[in-house]
């Protein structure tokens, strides 16, 4: 299930400009509200504020950032700032959610053949190996230096940005964009809003049916005036691998992919950090765990589409639709 940004009724559609691209392994939507007719320059701009995020965080790019420190083996390596970021938000992430979302949860997604970007890796069909469950350090093994700024990572260990890299990356982008007026990322389904928009209406986010994935079979709209919200699901990146159905997100109790009834959880939150740990976190809790975790958190909202079609939601999410 994916959001897609739409503009808010009442205001001209000639002055929502919208910029669709492709990033990240996912669809991206960039939109600015301003007054005039006018594209604006910095529109043009977005696309290449990803790629060179992808270019630091990737870890299917074998030049990247991210991936030369995979391969330091235990030495410390100075980082640059955007990764530095992007690590503590995932210190965040796993602090928010009891540890169910963390970074070292890469050599597991190697092991189930989660190699390449997904979009080599759909149609595949994956071997099947001896299994082997892959030990989910803690990201307390992950040292690092503040005034240095630098990570070492022990051997054996080695970090998966999935779980917090598009919602960085839609926030940077947000708060970039909102210099000029109004402002919404969508990053594959992580949005991130600067407020309401210059009539004083709202962003209006249509939230996809996972079973169809038509945008009439909208599951209903989500209003954001400067919240953000994320869905996490299993319905998309899926893969056989030796006739074993697998998906991306990785339980770190297990080292599995996560065992649960939810096909997909949107949770709305203050940010799109805090709105797409929750939502991944909600996902690998299970249905009633998961919605339980949600409305024990004041600042979260969220539905949760379950595998037999049914839907469970908190009544926090009501002010939102």
């Amino acid at each position: 299930m994916e959001a897609v940004a739409v503009a808010g009724e009442q205001d001209p559609p000639d002055m929502i400009h919208r910029l669709a691209f492709r990033a990240m392994g996912t669809n991206m939507l960039a939109c600015l509200d301003v007054d005039s007719d006018q594209v604006p320059d910095i529109l043009a701009q977005v696309p290449g504020w990803f790629e060179g995020w992808e270019q630091t965080l990737s870890r299917f790019r074998l030049d990247s950032e991210l991936s030369r420190l995979n391969r330091s083996g235990g030495r410390p390596m100075p980082v640059s700032d955007a990764l530095w970021q992007v690590f503590q938000a995932s210190l965040d992430a796993a602090a928010m959610t009891d540890g169910l979302v963390t970074p070292t949860v890469a050599e597991s997604m190697l092991e189930f053949g989660y190699d390449r970007d997904f979009d080599l890796l759909a149609g595949t069909h994956i071997p099947s190996r001896s299994p082997v469950l892959t030990e989910i350090r803690p990201l307390s093994t992950v040292t690092w230096d503040e005034p240095g700024r630098t990570l070492c990572l022990p051997e054996g260990v080695q970090l998966d940005f999935g779980g917090v890299a598009k919602g960085w990356a839609a926030h940077q982008a947000m708060l970039r964009l909102c210099e000029y007026g109004p402002a919404l990322m969508n990053a594959g389904g992580d949005v991130a809003s600067s407020g309401a928009l210059r009539n004083g209406g709202s962003w209006e986010i249509s939230i996809i049916n996972p079973f169809t994935r038509r945008e009439e079979d909208s599951l209903g709209t989500i209003l954001l005036r400067g919240e953000a919200v994320a869905t996490s699901g299993t319905d998309r990146r899926r893969w056989l691998q030796g006739g074993f159905l697998r998906h991306h997100i990785i339980d770190p109790h297990t080292g599995l992919p996560a065992q649960t009834d939810v096909l997909s959880a949107t949770v709305v939150a203050p940010t799109v950090l805090e709105a797409e740990a929750a939502a991944k976190s909600a996902l690998i809790r299970g249905s009633q765990a998961g919605i339980a975790w949600v409305d024990a958190e004041p600042s979260l909202a969220g539905l949760l589409i379950l595998e037999d079609g049914q839907g469970l939601y908190n009544e926090r999410l009501k002010k939102y639709l």
